[in-house]
């Protein structure tokens, strides 16, 4: 019994050593929402700008990418030696170029209007700085979908230390952007903050393309072919489910910036989102960073049990933390002070708080069901638990829009936060069966 229970020990000291890398690289892409706005609110302009990058550029940057934003589950899980690396980077290099292709035809052609206009209905005042945001934006798609690759080789032969590096190469790159532009003080806020999350995002995927060489030519050029070869097709079996996973989860985005162009206090609701998203993500990424050390343990005998437990321990402290912000005046000081919202929307961003208290426990139980259902390749539940998600969303946006009687900031959090824990519910059923065989595992040899 005392052999076991040093074991599991060593396993969550193993599962820890392996999170908290990624973990940090999270945490230090979510401060990069809030040190943007904080920026932007800086500027002139400040609702205009801040309502452009959270109603426009944000939204459809994300949709873009999202072909390609599962590359790093894919990479993790798959790249066991050299011949599957190689088929996966091949559809990363075709994938990114058909993304950056489709980047320009929509921020420098007319069918930027037809989308933004037409589409989103945003507010006019909004539709010029938004363009000029996507415009800088161009470098965003195919960085991702390289460094996010990259990092799946990364993470799965034991380096995600860099990783955590990587995102502090980026993060320096963005705060010297925005400090340049701030010490301008000429220049658009929209043009600011694109520009910095446009140099950051190339930055770290130079760093990270630099820092895997070694590990392809020591590790992965000479790793023991896999039983069961990966061919294009059995890649795409399993990797089509996954992005309609991203797409699907990122189309709600531009949904919902059309619904809040459509409901009341438009320009104020398209303000603050990003400044509540920003605080949102920096509460859930502890949890978002589990779902890769999932995949890579569960790979060991006995491991279930440790990943559950410290899942449950990220569940309880993400959530008490987003309680204790909603319920003092710590919230008062984040938004007032540290991200500079004008006054008016201050009290509007506080009150939105409330509506998304369990998102930060959702995140870490995603992680945990979304992570067993990867490892096992039942990747279709993941599939179905998005399109529960939209329909849920969708459906509570589209109400909203016709009563129009409520602040639409408060209807798209109560609609994301709905559908959040709908979603996690069918993984959980999803992975039920996988989470159970696993639980039922033998336990690990003492001597690993």
């Amino acid at each position: 019994m005392r052999a076991e229970t040093e074991t599991q020990a060593s396993l969550i000291r193993r599962i820890i050593k392996i999170w908290w890398p990624l973990a940090a690289s999270w945490l230090l892409m979510a401060i990069e929402l809030p040190a943007i706005s904080a920026i932007m609110a800086r500027l002139a302009n400040p609702e205009i700008n801040l309502a452009a990058y959270g109603g426009i550029v944000l939204p459809l940057a994300l949709l873009i990418e999202s072909p390609i934003l599962m590359l790093l589950a894919a990479s993790t899980t798959l790249s066991k030696d050299w011949s599957s690396y190689q088929k996966i980077r091949k559809y990363m290099l075709g994938a990114g170029l058909a993304l950056k292709l489709l980047h320009i035809a929509i921020a420098f052609t007319p069918l930027y209007y037809v989308v933004v206009q037409g589409i989103l209905g945003a507010p006019a005042e909004i539709v010029e700085p938004g363009r000029l945001g996507l415009m800088i934006m161009l470098p965003w798609s195919w960085s991702i979908a390289y460094r996010r690759f990259n990092q799946g080789v990364l993470i799965r032969f034991g380096r995600s230390r860099v990783i955590g590096i990587g995102t502090v190469v980026r993060l320096s790159t963005e705060i010297v952007v925005l400090t340049v532009g701030f010490l301008n003080g000429t220049l658009p806020g929209i043009a600011v903050g694109a520009a910095a999350v446009a140099a950051g995002v190339l930055s770290e995927a130079c760093f990270i393309g630099w820092r895997v060489q070694p590990v392809l030519r020591e590790k992965l050029r000479h790793a023991p072919a896999v039983e069961h070869a990966l061919t294009a097709r059995s890649f795409m079996a399993f990797y089509i489910p996954l992005v309609m996973t991203s797409l699907l989860s990122l189309l709600i985005e531009p949904l919902g910036s059309a619904a809040l162009s459509r409901m009341p206090n438009a320009l104020e609701s398209l303000a603050v989102w990003p400044v509540i998203h920003g605080l949102l993500f920096m509460l859930q990424s502890p949890g978002i960073a589990l779902n890769e050390v999932v995949v890579t343990f569960l790979d060991r005998p006995g491991a279930a049990r440790p990943l559950r437990a410290f899942a449950t321990i990220l569940i309880v402290t993400t959530t008490m933390l987003l309680a204790a912000i909603a319920l003092t005046p710590l919230s008062q000081l984040w938004f007032s002070r540290v991200t500079a919202l004008p006054s008016n929307l201050v009290e509007i961003a506080r009150t939105g708080l409330w509506l998304v208290l369990p998102m930060p426990a959702m995140a870490a139980l995603q992680s945990w069901f979304q992570g067993t259902l990867l490892h096992s390749r039942h990747t279709r539940g993941i599939t179905e638990s998005v399109v529960i998600y939209l329909v849920t969303v969708g459906g509570l946006l589209v109400a909203g829009v016709a009563l129009g009687q409520f602040t639409g900031l408060f209807v798209a959090l109560f609609a994301f936060c709905a559908g959040t824990v709908l979603q996690t519910g069918w993984l959980w059923l999803r992975s039920l069966p996988s989470v159970r065989q696993n639980l039922r595992s033998l336990s690990p040899n003492p001597r690993e």
